[in-house]
């Protein structure tokens, strides 16, 4: 007698729903990935709008103090230093030998050829009238001293003069105070290294307008 296999053959639906599922399965994958890229865009957004708002702040800050500080160095320049005296149209011209100045220390007049280093320069000894006078010219600004200047005022001075372009410092007996400072056709007497003006003096005139010869060298010539 003859048995009979019973037939086994695949689902067709089955295998349909199972299709769907992966599909649906990929789908929401596929969903999740661009749901993450794009809150990570948003968030980079964010943050490049966060660092160029601070960018821009700093920028603009930075530009205003330096506007400022442009402003603050172009006033004290045109301010008037109080207790400043002034001499005009003095002479210029190459001279050898001693000159007979009228003031004393001198701020102009005919000088030697060869100019005083006048750039951050210290002097513990006198310099010549002649050859500082050529450093005036240049825009350097001559800080003089005499006994009568308190040691402590000398030091402070001499480290002011040691960070300050166009500027020397030199012991000088002939003057009525214990402190001059000296630029072509102006100068200023104090009795010490904290008055204010000392520093308003060398805003004005390091270089200032009254200069003959702007942007002549300070350096390339003599040290005594």
């Amino acid at each position: 007698m003859a048995t009979s296999k019973a037939k086994t053959g695949k689902n067709p639906k089955g295998n349909k729903e199972s299709a769907k599922s992966r599909e649906a399965a990929r789908r929401a994958r596929v969903e999740e990935i661009r749901k993450a890229e794009q809150a990570r865009e948003r968030r980079m957004r964010l943050l490049t709008l966060g660092v160029t708002a601070v960018i821009l702040a700093g920028l603009a800050g930075g530009g205003w103090f330096l506007i400022d500080a442009a402003q603050d160095k172009e006033e004290a320049k045109a301010a008037p230093v109080d207790g400043v005296k002034s001499w005009s149209k003095l002479t210029q011209n190459h001279v050898n030998g001693t000159v007979d100045y009228k003031m004393s220390p001198p701020v102009g007049g005919d000088h030697n050829q060869v100019w005083v280093n006048c750039d951050k320069q210290v002097y513990t000894k006198a310099v010549p009238n002649e050859n500082a006078v050529h450093g005036l010219e240049h825009g350097a600004v001559w800080v003089t001293y005499n006994d009568k200047a308190a040691k402590a005022d000398v030091e402070s001075l001499s480290g002011l003069v040691k960070k300050t372009s166009y500027t020397f410092m030199s012991p000088y007996e002939d003057q009525s105070s214990p402190i001059v400072l000296s630029a072509w056709e102006h100068q200023l007497k104090v009795d010490k290294a904290s008055d204010p003006r000392v520093q308003k003096f060398l805003d004005k005139y390091v270089q200032g307008e009254q200069t003959p010869e702007p942007g002549a060298a300070c350096s390339g010539g003599m040290t005594p």
